[in-house]
């Protein structure tokens, strides 16, 4: 039986569920929280309300403005990268999970710039006064995804994950 030339398109759902499950914690933490306000879920992290004008950790947060539109513009360039290559490699389920995980996450931080002009970002891990900077769902499915590519290009190919772990243990 041949595969459908769409057969691809079914790891968008993956996608569109990081987009969904993103947009509906910045709407409820933005509903919640005013700027600044925050409350601890641990001793180690908190739920606070942040804005980030840059990228990642706040690259550039304080350029002036152009950056949005330089992030935007970099951010449709590698969604459209990620389609293409979500269609090349949809048979492999780790890589194409991968692919989607990173693509529902730029289109959630896409979508914040293109209506807000900025990134809501409201988990925060910290230790005593040491911070990781505040993020979001669609930056931990970028991370996740990213970490899935990189275990992708790094494992042993040509055997089962287990069947290597059983060889290694002997």
């Amino acid at each position: 039986m041949r595969e459908s030339p769409w057969a691809w398109m079914r790891w968008l759902g993956l996608s569109a569920a990081v987009v969904a499950l993103d947009l509906a914690t910045k709407a409820w933490v933005g509903a919640v929280f005013a700027p600044g306000e925050g409350r601890d879920l641990t001793s180690f992290l908190r739920i606070v309300l942040v804005y980030n004008k840059g990228a990642a950790f706040s690259f550039l947060a304080d350029a002036g403005g152009w950056q949005r539109w330089f992030f935007t513009v970099i951010a449709v360039v590698i969604a459209v990268a990620i389609v293409v290559a979500l269609r090349r490699q949809h048979r492999e389920p780790l890589v194409a999970a991968a692919l989607a995980l990173v693509l529902g996450g730029a289109l959630g931080n896409l979508w914040d710039r293109l209506t807000l002009g900025r990134v809501v970002d409201f988990v925060l891990a910290h230790w005593n006064e040491h911070a990781f900077p505040a993020f979001n769902v669609a930056d931990s499915a970028i991370t996740i995804g990213v970490a899935l590519l990189l275990w992708e290009s790094v494992r042993p190919k040509g055997r089962p994950i287990a069947a290597a772990a059983h060889r290694e243990e002997t």
